[in-house]
């Protein structure tokens, strides 16, 4: 058959030099390594077996054990340079922040993605104050979260039909849309079409529903018979 070809090395056996390529390349994807993130990519032997050679990396200075992420217990081990990194993004508690909000379109199953691996999914709170129901979130290949300032705001679909969101504040709803349609217009997603939000359909009314559309419109998606459409 026509094309490049390439002899790949065989597989490791070894099942010790197996264990610490995982943590390795563990630590290259999340920067801080948690037992979330590690059942998230189910890696044979679960958190226990690398725990082990987390520790060893520990003892060698390859890596650092510490309390870097609050709430997602001790056993945390990062890479120095992340750590150093998680440092400079620090800041007070309460304080204001000058710089412009960041926001950020990743696919669901991104290493950069914390929801679903170290953080659980957040409740989503419907107009009546309820806890959200139907159409939940989830890793699912195709599907993407946008976050502001390393929140979740939105969550979309396979396809983008449906969105689901976690705010329905204007300041953070925008730079949310915002980083949704950069993502469409850079030929990540081709055409996309907004149809239902939080299990209502897009056109409808409810302040919800008129604060996300808003976002949208303002992102530069159209009003079609259909939903909210962009075009790459």
């Amino acid at each position: 058959m026509a094309g490049r070809w390439s002899l790949l090395p065989d597989l490791e056996t070894d099942p010790t030099r197996r264990a610490h390529a995982s943590a390795e390349g563990l630590l290259e994807r999340h920067g801080v390594v948690t037992r979330g993130a590690v059942t998230s990519e189910r890696v044979p032997g679960g958190f226990a077996g690398v725990y082990k050679v987390l520790t060893a990396f520990e003892e060698t200075g390859r890596c650092r054990r510490g309390y870097f992420v609050g709430s997602l217990g001790a056993a945390q081990f990062g890479a120095p340079g992340a750590v150093d990194r998680l440092r400079s993004f620090s800041h007070e508690t309460g304080g204001s922040r000058d710089d412009k909000s960041e926001a950020l379109a990743l696919a669901a199953t991104d290493p950069a993605n914390p929801y679903g691996a170290a953080l659980p999914w957040p409740e989503r709170v419907r107009d009546d104050a309820t806890p959200g129901t139907g159409h939940r979130p989830g890793r699912k290949a195709g599907a993407l979260v946008v976050l502001v300032d390393g929140e979740l705001v939105a969550y979309v679909e396979r396809g983008g039909r449906t969105l689901l969101t976690f705010s329905d504040d204007a300041d953070v709803l925008s730079p949310a849309m915002g980083a949704l349609a950069s993502a469409v217009r850079q030929g990540a997603l081709g055409r996309l079409t907004v149809e239902r939000a939080d299990g209502q359909t897009i056109l409808g009314t409810g302040e919800r529903a008129e604060a996300l559309r808003r976002a949208l419109q303002d992102a530069g998606f159209v009003a079609t018979p259909r939903g909210l459409r962009l075009r790459a």
